[in-house]
Order: C-alpha cells, then structure tokens, then sequence
C-alpha cells in the first residue's frame, strides 16, 4: 500500500514538472505563432497621451501590467525594473521608459497612478484607459486577467494578472519577454542583449 502511494506521488511530480515545461516553454514564444503580438499602445497616462510612436527609435518601453493595489507582484516588479535601470550605463538607462499599464481603471486614476510610481522612480510612467481598451491591448501582448471579488476586505476585490515584463520598441514589436522574478537578472540580462 505504501509502494502504491510513493507511485502515485513520483506521478504527480512528473506531471507538475511536464506541465511546468510546458508552461515555462509557452512564455518564451513571444511573437511566434499563437505568441504575444503586441502593437501599438496609445492611453492616458501620468506624462499626458502616451504612445509607443513617441519614443526616440533607439529607445524601449520596460512595459508592465498591473494595479497599485496589488500586494505583492506588481509592487516586486516595479522594484526590479528599477533594480535593473540602476545597475546599467547612463546611455543606456537613457534609451528606457519604464511604463506600467493599469489593468484597474475603477480605482486607478491617473494621479494615483503617479503617487504610487513615484515610490520607484521619477521616470516611470503611469498609463490607463477603459476596460475595453484594456481587454484589447492585454489581448495584444498575451497578459490574462480578471477581477476578483473579496467581500472580506477593505479592497472589495483584486485583480488576479500575469506578470511578464516585455522590452517594447516604438512600433510595438516586442523584442522580448521575461518572466516574473523577484530577482532582477533575468530583466538585466535581456536588456543588456537587447541594448
């Protein structure tokens, strides 16, 4: 009886690492086919109308997408960003524009968006829009999300989102994707490839 159990439980590890893999594989094929697409990104933003278009053609959005009221991805994120722009050249921190998009107009306004961003530098950029520019723009570039109620706490609800970072020029190709760590050397290592 106690074979049968170890069996199963080896089978089940075999299964979470099978589907890890995959997984794991699926987040690396941004822009192949059935991947990310991404394009153009044109909202309301703590710098006024944001575009992709306005940026110098040497330059890339760090783009993130989240919610201020997240208690731990996003505020980890942000962290990371701004860990990697420290840790590069001048010229080079130069040709990026950290830009977190709001996947939580209702209570995400553009001066809240400001006063929580300032907490991680004065150049990233806040950006928001209606929840049907947010579905299609999310849909773009692959990121899953959706609200969910929490009738026991004072927030009312959370947002449950993916957490990839994308290193975005100014046509919206995305040039990569990195995976949520809270580590920041998978982003500084895919900027420095990049760059």
């Amino acid at each position: 009886m106690k074979r049968k159990g170890v069996w199963a439980g080896v089978a089940l590890i075999v299964m979470m690492a099978v589907g890890g893999v995959g997984w794991y594989q699926q987040q690396l094929t941004a822009g192949v086919d059935g991947g990310p697409v991404g394009g153009p990104i044109e909202l309301p933003s703590t710098r006024g109308e944001f575009s992709l278009e306005h940026l110098d053609d040497d330059q890339l959005a760090v783009l993130f997408f989240g919610y201020t009221h997240c208690p731990d991805v996003c505020p980890m994120s942000l962290a990371v960003v701004r860990q990697a722009l420290t840790e590069l050249e001048p010229t080079q921190r130069e040709r990026l524009v950290p830009l977190m998009v709001s996947l939580d107009p209702e209570r995400d306004s553009l001066a809240r968006l400001e006063e929580y961003l300032a907490f991680f530098g004065e150049r990233f950029i806040g950006a928001t829009g209606s929840t049907a520019q947010l579905e299609e723009l999310a849909g773009r570039y692959g990121v899953v999300w959706r609200k969910v109620d929490a009738p026991d706490s004072a927030m009312n609800y959370t947002i449950d989102h993916s957490s990839s970072l994308y290193l975005v020029d100014r046509e919206g190709e995305i040039q990569r994707r990195v995976l949520y760590s809270p580590s920041h050397r998978g982003l500084l290592a895919a900027l420095h490839e990049t760059l």
